[in-house]
C-alpha cells in the first residue's frame, strides 16, 4: 500500500518512518517537512538511512498525496484541518496524529484551542483510534483521529475500571509524567537539557488541552495534570477513582482480574501485578497497566506506561490504520521493548 507522511520531519513522523519502513504492506512514497523541504530524510535522522535512502522531504503538494491509500498527518494542532478537507475522499484512509479530529464536540475547540473548527462537518467521519475501545468502529473508517499520548495512557488505566462499575466516571485524577519528546523537536527553553535535566515539573496547571478528551472517552470530569520527566521517551500516568458501590470491598487482586479480564486477548496490552515501567516499553507499542486498592482510604488507583511516540502516537496510528485497511492488526508494531 502506498503511504504518505504530512509533517515527517518532527519526532512523531520520524517514529512513524521507523515503524513502516519494518512494516510488510506500507511503501513511504511521499514525506514533507515544510521547513526541512530538499534536505534528505537520512541526513536529518540518520538512524533511517538504511531504510529510506535518498528519500527527500517536499512542502505539501496536495497532487503528491491523491490517491494514495493512506495519509498520516503530523503536524501541529490547529494546522490539520485545511489538509484533511482536501484530502478526504481522495485517498483510502487519512490517519490525523493532531487534535484536530479528536473531540466530537466542535465547540470545544475553542475554548481548549483556541480558535473554531472550520470543518465541523468533517468530525463525524473520524473515528476516534484507540483500538482497545473502538476496534469495531475502525473497520474500513477513512478517518482516524489518532488519541493524544497521554489519553491513550489515562484511557487503558481507567476506562476498565469505569466500564466494569469499579470507580466512578466523576472525580477522576490523571497525573501523568512524559518524557521531552512529547514537547516536540521544535527548540524551547524549558526543553533545553539544563532545564529538564534532573528535573521534575508540572505543568498546563490551569487546564492542558487534552482533558476534554479524557472527559469524552471517561464520562469526566477528569482532573489532569501533566509532568515533565527528565527522559527521551515514555508516559506513566497514575490515576486515581472513588469506587463504585460495585467496587467498594474490592481488594487490589479483584481490580487487577477486572483488568485482565478487559484485555484478554488484546495484542498490545499486558496487564502487570507490579508496576507498569516506561523502560520496559521503550520502543513498542506496548501498554503495561496495573491498579492498586488503597485498604485505608478504599481508593483505586490505576498505572498505564507507555512509550509517548509508539504506543502513544505512531504506533497507535498504524495499529488504528492496520484495521481501517483490514491488514493484520500487529503488522509493522514491535511488542518487545528495548532493555537495557
Amino acid at each position: 500500500m502506498r503511504v504518505g507522511v504530512v509533517g515527517a520531519s518532527g519526532y512523531t513522523g520520524t517514529e512513524l518512518l521507523r515503524l513502516c519502513a519494518a512494516h510488510p504492506d506500507f511503501e513511504v512514497v511521499a514525506v514533507t517537512g515544510d521547513s526541512m523541504a530538499g534536505t534528505r530524510v537520512r541526513d536529518l535522522y540518520p538512524n533511517l538511512a538504511a531504510a529510506y535512502g535518498d528519500l527527500r522531504y517536499s512542502s505539501y503538494d496536495r497532487s503528491d498525496f491523491a490517491g494514495l491509500d493512506l495519509v498520516f498527518l503530523g503536524l501541529p494542532h490547529g494546522t490539520s484541518q485545511p489538509i484533511v478537507a482536501e484530502l478526504f475522499g481522495r485517498v483510502g484512509v487519512v490517519a490525523d496524529m493532531g487534535a484536530d479530529f479528536r473531540l466530537d464536540d466542535a465547540s470545544l475547540y475553542p475554548t481548549w484551542y483556541g480558535a473554531e473548527h472550520t470543518h465541523p462537518e468533517l468530525l463525524p467521519e473520524f473515528v476516534y483510534g484507540l483500538p482497545e475501545f473502538h476496534r469495531e468502529a475502525l473497520r474500513g473508517a477513512r478517518g482516524i483521529a489518532v488519541p493524544g499520548c497521554y489519553p491513550t495512557a489515562a484511557i487503558l488505566a481507567l476506562a476498565p475500571l469505569v466500564e466494569g462499575g469499579v470507580v466512578r466516571s466523576s472525580g477522576l485524577i490523571v497525573d501523568a509524567a512524559s518524557g521531552v519528546s512529547g514537547a516536540g523537536r521544535g527548540p524551547r527553553a524549558n526543553t533545553q537539557f539544563c532545564a529538564v535535566d534532573e528535573n521534575l515539573a508540572a505543568y498546563g496547571l490551569d487546564g492542558h488541552r487534552h482533558t476534554p478528551e479524557m472527559d469524552q472517552a471517561l464520562g469526566g470530569p477528569v482532573l489532569f495534570t501533566p509532568h515533565l520527566a527528565p527522559m527521551n521517551r515514555g508516559i506513566l500516568a497514575t490515576c486515581h477513582g472513588q469506587p463504585m458501590p460495585a467496587g467498594e470491598g474490592l481488594g487490589s487482586a479483584e481490580v487487577l482480574d477486572v483488568m485482565r479480564a478487559r484485555y484478554r486477548g488484546e495484542p498490545f496490552v499486558v496487564v502487570c501485578e507490579g508496576s507498569p515501567s516506561t523502560k520496559a516499553v521503550m520502543g513498542s507499542n506496548v501498554a503495561q497497566v496495573g491498579a492498586r486498592v488503597d485498604s485505608r482510604t478504599g481508593l483505586v488507583t490505576a498505572f498505564c506506561a507507555i512509550d509517548n511516540l509508539c504506543k502513544g502516537s505512531a504506533g497507535g496510528a498504524i495499529q488504528s490504520a492496520n484495521i481501517a485497511l483490514g491488514l493484520d492488526e500487529r503488522s509493522g508494531l514491535p511488542l518487545v521493548g528495548l532493555l537495557p
